[in-house]
């Protein structure tokens, strides 16, 4: 029986990314769940990237169903919201289980997921505009979701840095902005105007990425002129070191953490402070974790210049 266990385990952590980079929510609900159900649409012949817009289609309804001032339908919203996520968790994993990761299905996921927390914004922001709440809302909120934007970008990046450093497995996962507009430039609207505009859409959001962590993308640039794509040893266990303190404290900028705010906000009736959530605590988190890690890769830069100057 343990070794069906330990070979059931096995097989859903070869799912993962990587084991490091999951939350305890994700480890031992979403991603056990996650298997499952790509297990089944793999059966189905189901593409990851039709599990991305079924995934965003639940997450749509429940920020809808947000926009209540009743309880019980906040609470259809948040189980519609915990299936979105489960959703979203299932996609990867179907992509990896069936080896179809590509970059098309990470632009399809990234645009569901945004979609995602649009409509949770704009539902809560109208939940209180037309209860007559002040016009200012409207900013609060818009600044609440130009802040989940990016500290949302900025934890996925970070997150897949990572993994490009530490897990050869994943360099095919981040894309740089260079690549992205030298593919995007040989795209025409004529021809392929939906691949042309999520193409556009993953670049400026990849663009966005850079920006916040200029040190860190001429770490990548420069150790992949060293090493021809692929991580030293020396590089892969220094990068580990540093960065792994700081993998939870990112968690706490994805999407677990907003969900569980957001659901204690709800059953109390005060889903107003989820803005004030997203704004203070989120943001200030935000700027010490880049400030943080753009510190540990200037230091990386330091030691690969000089391995660089001696080769």
């Amino acid at each position: 029986m343990s070794e069906q266990t330990e070979a059931l385990r096995s097989r859903v952590e070869a799912t993962y990314k990587a084991r490091e980079v999951e939350g305890v929510l994700d480890l031992y609900f979403y991603r056990p769940i996650g298997f499952w159900l790509a297990q089944f649409f793999a059966r189905l012949k189901i593409t990851p990237a039709a599990v991305s817009l079924l995934a965003g289609v639940c997450g749509v309804i429940a920020g809808h169903f947000y926009f209540y001032r009743d309880l019980r339908i906040n609470i259809v919203g948040m189980v519609l919201h915990v299936c979105s996520n489960a959703l979203d968790n299932a996609d990867g994993q179907l992509a990896r289980l069936t080896r179809r990761q590509s970059r098309e299905g990470r632009i399809v996921d990234s645009i569901a997921d945004h979609v995602v927390f649009a409509s949770i914004y704009v539902h809560l922001v109208l939940r209180y505009a037309l209860a007559g709440a002040s016009p200012a809302i409207w900013f609060l909120g818009l600044a609440a979701g130009i802040s989940h934007a990016l500290q949302g970008a900025a934890a996925d990046y970070y997150r897949s840095t990572y993994l490009y450093f530490v897990t050869n497995g994943a360099r095919g996962e981040l894309d740089s902005s260079s690549e992205l507009r030298a593919d995007y430039r040989k795209l025409t609207w004529h021809q392929r105007p939906w691949d042309k505009l999520l193409l556009a859409l993953y670049w400026n959001f990849t663009r966005q990425q850079e920006i916040l962590a200029p040190r860190l993308k001429k770490v990548r640039e420069l150790t992949g002129q060293l090493f021809q794509g692929e991580s030293s040893d020396w590089l892969r266990t220094r990068y580990q070191n540093l960065a792994s303190p700081a993998l939870k404290s990112w968690r706490l900028l994805m999407t677990n953490t907003r969900m569980l705010v957001l659901f204690v906000l709800l059953l109390i009736g005060q889903p107003i402070y989820y803005f004030w959530f997203e704004l203070m605590p989120l943001n200030l988190l935000l700027v010490y974790l880049v400030t943080r890690q753009e510190h540990m890769a200037e230091s990386l830069l330091e030691v690969a210049e000089r391995r660089e100057n001696l080769a």
